[in-house]
């Protein structure tokens, strides 16, 4: 079974078997749970599901958040990216739509809305605008589109166990850094890319995150939490095309990951969720928060 100490072991053990890391990480936890393939493969298409729905829910423009921070954006990027209007979306039809996905899940999530933390609600939007956009542009299979979730659990496991995947341990880097990260790999092999492919994508978009402080207004996880979500899947986007036109991170993956780790525990408290530096505490900043609480 798979011990999740580094990506290289989980890329080697592919690239040895000449299976995407899809299949090892999905072989290895049904052995390792005792449940069937194909009962892993219902749940996470399940997850799936759960992203499709509040990418849809998200886009509505009525939603509002309960404190007033977020809602609504999540509408207009999706009609700026669709309206046809002009020249277009400066980034172009692919990614203006993963920003609106992205945008659209992290304020459903805010909203209290239902979503899969991927791997953490804060970045919740990253890995499903991802995937979706996929889905969405070049009609890949269902089947497809679940296996890189594997990819990207498998990957998740390994940053979770070395480094972090919370803002209060290592700043936002730990968060939507992490889910880039884990949205880049899954891209890669949604684009038949190499298990070696996608280590180097993670370590490209991990490496752009490194860093990011976890700032939030008012200690909500909304400003600036929700464009976070869609720079964090532009990053990926970025890594996977980078990764896939064969170009490589000077830093192995893996060491990225310790850097994270390092760069993490290096942050003040004050840029680790507390709402005690960063844009929380900016004048306006401040003015929210007094305006929301009182």
């Amino acid at each position: 079974m798979l011990e999740y100490n580094s990506v290289e072991s989980i890329v080697s053990e592919a690239e040895n078997r000449g299976q995407p890391i899809s299949e090892i990480v999905l072989n290895d936890q049904a052995e390792s749970m005792g449940l069937s393939k194909e009962r892993l493969f219902q749940d996470m298409r399940r997850n799936l599901n759960v992203m499709r729905d509040a990418a849809l829910s998200g886009a509505g423009e009525t939603l509002r958040s309960r404190s007033g921070l977020s809602g609504g954006n999540g509408f207009r990027m999706t009609r700026y990216a669709t309206s046809g209007n002009g020249a277009g979306p400066v980034s172009g039809g692919f990614c203006s739509i993963a920003m609106a996905k992205a945008i659209a899940i992290a304020e459903y999530n805010a909203a209290m809305g239902r979503i899969v933390a991927a791997p953490t609600a804060g970045s919740c939007g990253i890995l499903p605008a991802a995937v979706l956009t996929m889905e969405d542009f070049y009609k890949v299979s269902e089947l497809k589109l679940v296996m890189s979730l594997f990819t990207a659990g498998g990957i998740g496991l390994v940053i979770a166990k070395n480094a972090s995947i919370a803002g209060a341990e290592g700043g936002c880097q730990a968060e939507c850094g992490s889910a880039a990260a884990l949205a880049a790999a899954a891209l890669v092999e949604l684009r038949d890319g190499s298990p070696v492919q996608a280590a180097e994508a993670c370590a490209i978009a991990l490496k752009n995150q490194l860093g990011l402080v976890c700032d939030p207004v008012a200690g909500l996880v909304e400003v600036p939490c929700v464009k976070r979500n869609a720079g964090g899947v532009m990053c990926a986007i970025a890594a996977a095309d980078m990764a896939l036109a064969g170009v490589k991170s000077m830093i192995p993956v893996d060491e990225v990951i310790s850097a994270m780790r390092e760069v993490g525990d290096a942050m003040p408290a004050s840029l680790r969720e507390t709402a005690q530096g960063g844009l929380a505490v900016t004048p306006t900043g401040q003015a929210l928060k007094q305006k929301i609480f009182g």
